[in-house]
Parts: structure tokens; sequence; C-alpha cells
């Protein structure tokens, strides 16, 4: 019910331009409203104490339920002639905020259609947000836990408020701040309003998709570029230390935060990279640019954005590759991003020197640890039943795909871009996701999902041990 009030604005979009979708949204947000209220009638003086069982199935039911939902626009609209497969594609890569897309002809849509693709964004990304630091945690899984008691600060118990709905609200208007500023900086460095609210849409929540086929590279504006990157910087970047230096008004709590630091130090490394190889293999003529393709595709990748002012996929060498590579790590823990988040991948890097600092002293006590505290073994223990879970399931999706008829390029980096919620891919997915079989899409789809909610929280549904009393 709450959701169906979410198509008011794509609604009122189509009544302000005129150019079709008013029927689909305004068909689809009765029937929805409709249906939410048949289902809530009935049941509504009925509660009772949720236990972690009844978490886990929430979560799972909140995503795949509002996907499927979010479809009906899609599949109903006349002007958008999508098949049922491709309209659920669309809507749980848009919820996702994986940014895949099976839609070709972006420029020529209803204004209402581009406006809820990129709301579809929108909203997932906060609820991305709420998912990782509020209802994660007390299911005792997801990146943020992390944090618990092993760095100092507001994450501390991995909540900034005393109740989760202070903690929600908080990041909420966290969310909505940062997505009005960058809105304002998109208007000012060039764009018209529709464009530069649709795009801070899907910046902000780490999204990718645009309203042109071309994305960013459509406007060819360096300053747009600039824009994009220190948002889809700023949006990767864990939302509770936003929190923490908006409060005291001080940068203090990113430059004592480990896993920032190592953010920040991987994009800036990649980014040299990335210029450096694309200079000297005359790519481009100029340094100048080098930069500004190599550091924006290098952001964009590595937050697990997607957006494009080059295609990266025609790079030469190892560059499409390593750009795939840094989606796996992604951004940090609490933010808006994919992939497997960076305060993982510090944990797993310290956990292999423990381990060859073993070998040579087999008998010595070496705790892992994060500013100068030691990490509990039960998380370290964790991290790699993550990992190793996340390997699994990539190789068994990834030899599914193949087997359904996709070439080992393209079956590698379309899994990549789904588990990692990062969009673009190589080979025959570099532009769009169209050319794909109905049955490769469900598997993406299911992917897409996968990778959202960390992997346990899905497959936990799929054992045995969960349905028995």
């Amino acid at each position: 019910m709450v959701y169906s009030i979410s198509l008011l604005p794509p609604i009122m979009v189509a009544a302000y331009y005129q150019d079709g979708g008013l029927y689909a949204f305004s068909g689809v947000l009765i029937g929805v409203l409709l249906t939410g209220l048949l289902i809530w009638y009935p049941v509504r003086n009925h509660s009772r104490e949720l236990k972690i069982r009844d978490g886990f199935l929430i979560v799972v039911m909140f995503w795949t339920v509002l996907g499927l939902a979010g479809a009906l626009p899609f599949y109903l609209a006349k002007d958008v002639p999508l098949s049922l497969t491709d309209a659920i594609f669309e809507s749980f890569s848009g919820l996702t905020t994986t940014g895949a897309t099976v839609i070709v002809g972006l420029d020529s849509l209803p204004h209402a259609i581009l406006w809820y693709r990129q709301q579809l964004q929108w909203m997932g990304g906060m609820g991305i947000i709420v998912l990782a630091v509020a209802i994660l945690p007390m299911l005792g899984i997801g990146g943020m836990q992390l944090y618990r008691a092993e760095t100092p600060g507001p994450i501390k118990d991995s909540k900034i408020a005393p109740r989760i709905s202070e903690t929600a609200k908080a990041l909420w208007y966290i969310y909505l701040g940062l997505t009005i500023a960058c809105a304002v900086s998109y208007w000012m460095a060039g764009m018209n309003w529709f464009d530069a609210f649709s795009h801070s849409f899907s910046t902000v929540a780490i999204g990718g998709f645009s309203t042109h086929d071309a994305s960013i590279g459509y406007f060819n504006n360096i300053n747009i570029e600039i824009v994009a990157i220190i948002f889809m910087f700023l949006s990767a970047v864990n939302f509770a230390l936003h929190f923490t230096a908006f409060r005291s008004l001080s940068g203090y709590a990113y430059f004592h935060d480990p896993e920032f630091k190592v953010y920040a130090g991987l994009l800036l490394g990649a980014a040299a990279i990335v210029t450096t190889y694309l200079y000297f293999q005359n790519v481009y003529p100029t340094w100048e640019e080098s930069l500004r393709y190599g550091l924006f595709q290098t952001v964009s990748l590595a937050t697990t954005t997607g957006y494009a002012n080059a295609d990266f996929s025609a790079w030469p060498g190892f560059l499409p590759i390593l750009l795939i590579f840094m989606s796996f790590i992604g951004g940090s823990a609490g933010s808006t991003a994919g992939g497997m988040k960076v305060i993982r991948f510090i944990l797993l890097f310290k956990q292999g020197m423990r381990e060859i600092s073993g070998l040579l002293h087999p008998n010595a006590i070496m705790p892992v640890k994060l500013s100068g505290k030691s990490i509990p073994e039960k998380v370290m223990t964790a991290v790699w039943g993550f990992f190793s879970v996340y390997v699994f399931t990539f190789a068994i999706l990834m030899l599914t795909i193949m087997a359904l008829g996709v070439d080992q390029v393209t079956a590698f980096s379309a899994i990549a871009a789904m588990m990692n919620n990062l969009g673009p891919g190589l080979g025959e997915v570099a532009a769009n996701f169209q050319s794909m079989s109905d049955p490769v899409k469900w598997v993406l789809t299911f992917a897409m999902l996968l990778g959202r909610l960390e992997i346990f929280t899905l497959l936990v549904l799929f054992t045995a041990a969960f349905w028995r009393k």
C-alpha cells in the first residue's frame, strides 16, 4: 500500500509532459493499492514479536514482492514493448541498484517511464541503507556487523541512534540531502532539471540508470562528469561516517576510519594505473583526456555505479578486466555500493598475512587487528564463510548461464555485474542485456537479488533447517 504511493510522481510527470505512461501508472497504482488493502485489512489488529527467522523472510519478501510489483508499469506501458521477463529484469535491476538494462532507445521513451526507472533505483538505495545499518545487524549478518565493537565512534553497535527507527530516519535525511545536493550540482553543471534529478537518484543510489542510451557520455560535459565522480565517491562511503562528520562538522571520522582509507587508496591507485595505461597505449592523445576518462570509469565501476562516459569494454589490454575486478571489492559497508565491501577484503588480507606469519611462528598467538583492536575469531570465520560461499555461488551461476549458451567472457562479466550490482559487463552485455535469452535473464535476476541481500540472507531460505519448527 505504501509502495503504491510512490507511483504518484511518475503520474505527475506523465500529466506534465503528456507523452505517454499516464494510464499504465494510474492503473497499477489502483491495482497495487487495492491488493495491499485486501491483504492488510483482515490482519490489521494482529501483532506479535518478530523472531530472527521472520526477519530473514520479511527482508527477502520485501525485495521480491516490490520487484515483481515494480515490473507492472514496464509490462503494461504501451510505449515500452517489454515481455514479462524483461519487465521483471528491469524492475529488479532498478530496485537492487544494479543498473543493467534490456531497454534500447531511452532517448525516445516517455518522461514518466524514464523518471520511474530512476526513482526505482533511489528507493532501492534507501532500502539498502536501512537494510545494511538497521536490519542486517539484528539478524547477525551483513557487512556492518563487522564494525560491532571493533571500531570506535558511531558504528560501535552498528547503529548511530538508540532506536532502529531513529537510525533509519537519520540516514534518510543524509540520503535525501546528498540527493538534493547532487541534483542542484548537476543542474549548475549544465543538465536540465529533469535530467538533474533523474541522474541524482541513480548517482546517490549507486545505480547507474540514465535517461539516455549513451549514459553520462551523452552530455559530453566535463563539469557534469566531475559532479558524478564526487557524488559516486561520497555515496560509496559508509553513511554512518557521513552522519558523524555532519554532526561534528569535522572530517575527523573519515581519516581515522581504516575502511575509508583503504577505499580511497584503492580508487586512487586504480585510477592512476588506468590513466597511465590509456595514455601510453595511445588510446587518448593527451594526459588530460586519459585522466578524464580513466578516473571517471574507475570510480564508476569500482563503486559499482556503472555510468559510462566511454566504452571501457573496448579499451586495450587488461583494463576492462581490472575494472570488473574492482567491482568485486565494491564500496564501504553501510553504503549504497555493491560488491563484497572493502572491510571484508581488509580482513581477508590481514587473515592471509596472519596465516603466512603462522608458518614461521606456529605457536604464536596473533590476533587480527583493526585500528589497534583485536577482531573476534567469530567475525573472521564469518568473513571467510561469506567469501567462500560467494566464490562457490559465482562459479555455479556462471556455469549455469554458460550451459544456456553464453560465451565465457560474457558469462563471467554478466554474473560479476549482477552479483556486484554493477550493471555493465563485457562481450555481448557491454551495452545492454537485451540479447540474453529469457532463462539467462531469470538466472541473472536471481544473481542480482543474491548480491543485494549479501548472499546468506537469501540462501538461508533454501535450507531445510530454516523451515523446521
